[in-house]
């Protein structure tokens, strides 16, 4: 059986879109080095990666063009079979990617991916199915970057109206500048 884990940088109010630019997954800093490290170790754990189409399409306009890319996200994304959650996307434009037309099926689908055989399945961004999932109890595995910024505003990881009491505490590591991983299990 494989997992579903949502990985997602997070500020300590609970922000995790990226609109107003609080993080880079790219900083060349000592800090950035750490994260792309334990980033990159969690990758080597997982073959399978799903988006919603928003955040597939950024990241497929960003990461097939990084030719000198230390982070290791650019293998790892053209390593692992990505899975698309859209019902307007027909050819998803880059390799490896299987579009799953979400709706009424998404529960169906995401399942029958646990079902099927292989390692975690990583969803990152993508706000809005990570609250379906969320929501239907498809999640394993939380993994918050937490970073030491408050925004005061912007779209959050958790749902109106979803609780979760039991949330296994399984790692927590403290980086240079703050960032702290907290993986929870579900």
């Amino acid at each position: 059986m494989r997992r579903i884990v949502i990985t997602q940088n997070i500020t300590l109010d609970g922000v995790v879109d990226a609109e107003q630019s609080w993080f880079d997954v790219t900083a060349d800093t000592e800090q950035g080095r750490e994260l792309a490290a334990v980033t990159a170790e969690h990758a080597a754990a997982s073959d399978g990666f799903l988006v919603g189409r928003t955040t597939f399409e950024a990241m497929r306009g960003f990461w097939p063009q990084q030719v000198d890319d230390r982070t290791g996200v650019t293998g790892h994304l053209n390593r692992v079979r990505k899975y698309v959650v859209s019902t307007t996307l027909d050819d998803p434009g880059w390799d490896g990617t299987t579009v799953l037309r979400g709706g009424d099926a998404l529960e169906s689908e995401i399942r029958a991916l646990i079902d099927g055989d292989g390692t975690d399945i990583v969803l990152t961004g993508s706000i809005t199915l990570a609250h379906a999932l969320l929501r239907a109890g498809l999640v394993h595995e939380l993994r918050l970057f937490t970073y030491p910024v408050v925004l005061g505003r912007g779209r959050r990881l958790f749902p109106d109206g979803w609780h979760a009491k039991d949330l296994n505490l399984v790692e927590q590591q403290t980086f240079s500048g703050g960032v702290t991983l907290t993986r929870y299990a579900l």
